[in-house]
């Protein structure tokens, strides 16, 4: 008995308080995921009115990378708190058929929308300058991608690079991500 309490304790203590659950489309979900209409327009002014960035992960059941981000890299405590702190987060799924309304205007279901983006891997963020200029879609909007799962390091690095506005700076995300990975971060 003693033992199986023990086990119970164990196991609570386990899993983040953050971690994803799966939904019932077959994608994770963070509890720091914004459920909206997925009108990019509208998400970005309820992002830029919360002084956050706004940012889209397009996910697909399934995709082995997605689940390894959701569990193991955004639960990271710094991550976590990161993302809470200074971004919007909408989901999409790459197969999915629930509309979502891009920068200009054009309203697909999601599979057709990030065909239209040329996205090719799950998961992939973008992200997204605190205006995007009348008729550019997502795909030409984007301030940055990050395509695939990566590590602590690198979340972190293109997290910051896109809150600290460094694409604004002549400096490439490789050399910033480098100049990180020098100093220890």
């Amino acid at each position: 008995m003693k033992l199986g309490l023990i086990l119970a304790a164990a196991l609570a203590f386990a899993v983040p308080a953050s971690a994803a659950t799966v939904g019932d489309d077959g994608l994770h979900k963070s509890d720091w995921m914004r459920d909206t209409f997925k009108d990019l327009r509208e998400d970005l002014a309820e992002a830029n009115a919360e002084g956050k960035r706004l940012a889209v992960i397009v996910e697909q059941r399934g995709c082995i990378y997605c689940k390894k981000m959701h569990e193991e890299v955004f639960p990271i405590p710094e991550i976590d708190a990161y993302i809470r702190d200074n971004f919007f987060f909408i989901q999409i799924n790459m197969f999915g058929d629930v509309e979502v309304t891009d920068f200009d205007g054009e309203t697909l279901p999601e599979k057709d929308m990030a065909r239209k983006w040329g996205l090719l891997f799950t998961p992939t963020m973008m992200f997204f300058p605190e205006e995007v200029p009348e008729g550019k879609s997502a795909a030409q909007a984007a301030v940055a991608q990050m395509p695939g799962a990566f590590g602590k390091g690198t979340t972190l690095a293109i997290l910051s690079f896109v809150k600290d506005k460094i694409y604004e700076t002549d400096e490439p995300f490789q050399k910033y991500l480098a100049a990180r990975i020098n100093a220890g971060q």
